[in-house]
């Protein structure tokens, strides 16, 4: 096997992806701290137990795992940051206060996502910890949607659910509680048949609807028709309440409500959604609340947040274009030497070919050239 072949789904990233990559990155942890997000830097090894601090099957998959040569534990390459930074601020930080993190980073996954999809995301995200209400949902589905802006991307539609509704419909039924991943599985793939099927014993209730539920995915209607064919539980009307002010707070978007899109379900506690884009069949972000993930750490927190993969979305964008550039020709004169640095110091960029270099850069245009004129050296237009 030649010593350059990468493994599957692993891939460098050359110079004009690169840079479009890292322009979104800046722009975007720029714009989280315009809204008062503080930047952190979780280590890509941790202890298993720490990244994976609640049973989750698909995380487990996910994670690579080796020994620890100091202490003889189970350590895993992060496959997700969210755990991470709420770890941070549980354990960490310590505040009372309202707590706005982000980040960004590589995460490695053992497995790929989806077809054609990247082992190694470049994750950043955004968090809030200490604030309960609907409102920090709403500042997150903001933010994520700004994000996407910030990067051109239009006719975006924003999918929403709420696990609360799930919960609410379980409670009363201790037999279809200890059947949640299995009901779980079921919604996501919209299997109605295996559902009904699988849910024949349960309360009539409950039965009717899990039903309901799968059927209950369409536009911003969907949530006047849940409230008639849901049982008339406070906390369901409560959830649905919160899915019509995010849905109103979203904007001039497309929104589709779908009350059997569990996905993450795992560690997501409230409110939950996922931005789709033309040209990408998977979400290019996800977001939701997540309040219960502290109490592993010792500090249990009411928590939301979103996370996307810039790599995933420069693919969508239209490839960058040559940057303009200064040719300038060897040589240690002071004169000229000072010129490159001021015009550096300006912003320029700034390329003294070497010795028989020639000028064959891909991500720049050299519009100009210094060239000597007399005494003196001068820019010339190319």
């Amino acid at each position: 096997m030649p010593n350059w072949l990468l493994p599957e789904n692993i891939a460098d990233v050359l110079p004009s992806e690169a840079r479009k990559i890292e322009v979104l990155r800046r722009a975007m942890l720029d714009n989280f701290r315009r809204f008062g997000y503080e930047l952190v830097m979780p280590p890509m090894l941790e202890y298993v137990e720490s990244l994976m601090p609640f049973p989750d099957h698909d995380m487990d998959l996910r994670m690579f795992k080796l020994v620890d040569q100091l202490s003889g534990r189970t350590m895993g390459l992060r496959a997700d940051m969210t755990t991470q930074v709420a770890r941070i601020d549980a354990h960490l930080l310590n505040r009372k206060s309202v707590t706005r993190l982000c980040y960004a980073g590589s995460v490695l996954q053992a497995r790929p996502s989806g077809f054609h999809a990247t082992r190694e995301p470049l994750q950043i995200g955004a968090e809030i910890y200490g604030h309960a209400g609907v409102e920090a949902d709403e500042e997150i589905q903001s933010l994520a949607l700004a994000s996407l802006s910030m990067a051109g991307l239009s006719n975006v539609t924003l999918d929403l659910s709420h696990n609360a509704i799930l919960n609410a419909i379980l409670e009363g039924d201790a037999n279809a509680q200890r059947h949640q991943a299995e009901l779980i599985a079921m919604l996501r793939a919209k299997d109605l048949p295996q559902l009904t099927a699988f849910v024949a014993g349960f309360a009539a209730p409950v039965r009717d609807a899990l039903s309901a539920l799968m059927s209950l995915h369409g536009d911003i209607s969907v949530l006047d028709r849940a409230r008639k064919v849901l049982p008339a539980n406070p906390k369901i009307h409560h959830a649905l309440d919160e899915l019509a002010l995010l849905a109103k707070a979203a904007g001039a978007v497309n929104i589709n409500i779908d009350l059997a899109d569990l996905s993450g379900y795992q560690y997501e506690s409230g409110a939950m959604f996922a931005l789709y884009v033309a040209g990408l069949p998977n979400a290019v972000a996800r977001g939701g609340r997540y309040d219960h993930v502290g109490e592993v750490f010792g500090r249990a927190r009411p928590a939301t947040g979103f996370s996307l993969d810039l790599r995933e979305l420069a693919r969508l964008l239209p490839a960058a274009t040559a940057v303009s550039a200064i040719r300038a020709p060897w040589g240690r004169e002071p004169a000229l030497t000072e010129l490159i640095a001021s015009l550096r110091e300006q912003g320029e960029i700034v390329i003294q070919l070497l010795p028989g270099e020639e000028s064959s850069q891909q991500e720049f245009e050299c519009d100009r050239e210094i060239i000597a004129d007399k005494n003196k050296f001068i820019i010339r237009k190319l």
